[in-house]
């Protein structure tokens, strides 16, 4: 193992010591807690919560059959169906925030209903208060999930970092495929100055050459004088159509030279998208392999040489890097073509799966739970928040993982 690697798995292992130890230390009322998070409590006929207050009982169920989570609750006398009619009923649900959800009830069918919508994450403190024959009975429990509470100093040794939701500039960008060539400038072709019989040639394809070197001679065909043929530019041979003894003088160049160092990324643009893209817009450039990053700008845009093709090429300069960069290498990009701000962002690399959904994890003092968002528009720095979280909430963007892991090692699931 890499010790960057034993770093990271030290720190994680740090990370859930401190959540074990803060788990055992909670304040809140263990016994009641431990019950509602393990689920370990009596269930009713409809596989709900089962309250209890003497002969009179109420069965709490959250019906998910429908577009949206409903609480229905079933009321029993002595184990038996109880007329939903007989019986008054409101619940009180006080998430972190603090938030609070009331719902009262009405009878329909056998039983108490409420039009009010349970939201995600079903993640609460339940308070329940039922009325019978002028007899009041009264609950209460935790109903968590999502939600794990840990320590400062086991976030801090977690790498766990927060920001708040707010507003966001999001950049959309458009990828695009090329590869890294010898700028126009970098390039020199070499040609004979007399029509005539190649004597010597000093270079083979791939030899370096400095400007002014000899790298020919050429017997003149009309004075049979020999002339030295040197170099425009420094460079590297990397074209070559002569050989001793060949004729030259013709339009073909004998040799071209390219200077490795002069270098840019040349991007295909079809259609659909040359009319997005501009000289002087953000340009991140990759090479295929992922192995080096650079940060340009767009330097110009230009019709591609073939006269029949509709291409357009994009041209952005490249950093000679001590030879990271060569021609011919395959490349990828991704053009910043608008920017536009949003009301509520959050970090894309904050973003973690729970369940079905996407969710990020809002920090509410030491203690970690899930929001379940609606995503919008999003970039590889920020994503679009269109519900889930509010505005000025302090949400997990580093060590994300971690929370998740010890959501998931706890058990915290979907149950009520």
């Amino acid at each position: 193992m890499s010790p960057s690697n034993l770093i990271r798995a030290a720190a994680a292992a740090l990370f859930l010591a401190g959540v074990v130890g803060v788990a055992s230390c909670s304040d809140a009322p263990s016994a009641e807690k431990a019950e509602a998070e393990a689920g370990d409590y009596e269930r009713g006929p409809h596989n709900g919560r089962l309250l209890r207050d003497g002969d009179f009982a109420l069965e709490i169920t959250l019906y998910e059959e429908g577009p949206e989570p409903l609480f229905r609750l079933y009321p029993y006398l002595k184990d038996k169906p109880l007329d939903p009619r007989q019986v008054q009923a409101s619940i009180v649900l006080t998430r972190l925030g603090p938030k609070v959800d009331r719902f009262t009830f009405t009878a329909e069918n056998d039983y108490l209903a409420s039009p009010g919508v349970v939201f995600e994450p079903h993640s609460f403190d339940v308070a329940v208060s039922a009325t019978r024959g002028g007899r009041r009975s009264a609950w209460t429990y935790a109903s968590y999930e999502g939600r794990t509470t840990i320590s400062a100093d086991a976030a801090r040794t977690g790498g766990v970092t927060v920001e708040r939701v707010g507003p966001a500039v999001l950049g959309e960008t458009l990828p695009l495929t090329g590869r890294v060539e010898i700028t126009p400038e970098g390039q020199a072709e070499v040609h004979a100055r007399y029509p005539g019989r190649v004597m010597a040639l000093n270079v083979q394809l791939g030899t370096r050459v400095s400007r002014g070197q000899v790298i020919a001679r050429v017997e003149s065909s009309e004075s049979l004088q020999t002339y030295s043929i040197t170099a425009p530019v420094s460079g590297i041979i990397v074209e070559k159509n002569v050989n001793v003894g060949s004729i030259t003088g013709g339009a073909d160049p004998m040799l071209r030279i390219g200077d490795p160092t002069r270098l840019h990324a040349e991007f295909l643009l079809y259609p659909r998208d040359a009319e997005r893209v501009r000289a002087g817009q953000r340009v991140t450039v990759k090479s295929l392999a992922g192995d080096y990053t650079f940060n340009g700008a767009i330097e110009a845009v230009l019709p591609s040489t073939d006269l029949t093709s509709q291409v357009m090429i994009a041209h952005v300069d490249l950093p000679y890097q001590g030879g990271v960069w060569r021609p011919g290498l395959g490349v990828s990009g991704e053009v910043q073509v608008g920017a536009g701000e949003v009301p509520l962002a959050v970090r894309t690399r904050a973003l973690q799966p729970f369940r079905d959904f996407t969710v990020v994890y809002a920090r509410f003092g030491t203690t970690y739970e899930v929001r379940m968002l609606e995503l919008g528009r999003r970039t590889p720095e920020w994503t679009e928040v269109l519900s889930g979280i509010d505005p000025g909430v302090d949400y997990v963007v580093d060590g994300a993982f971690l929370i998740r892991a010890d959501v998931e090692k706890s058990g915290a699931s979907h149950d009520h």
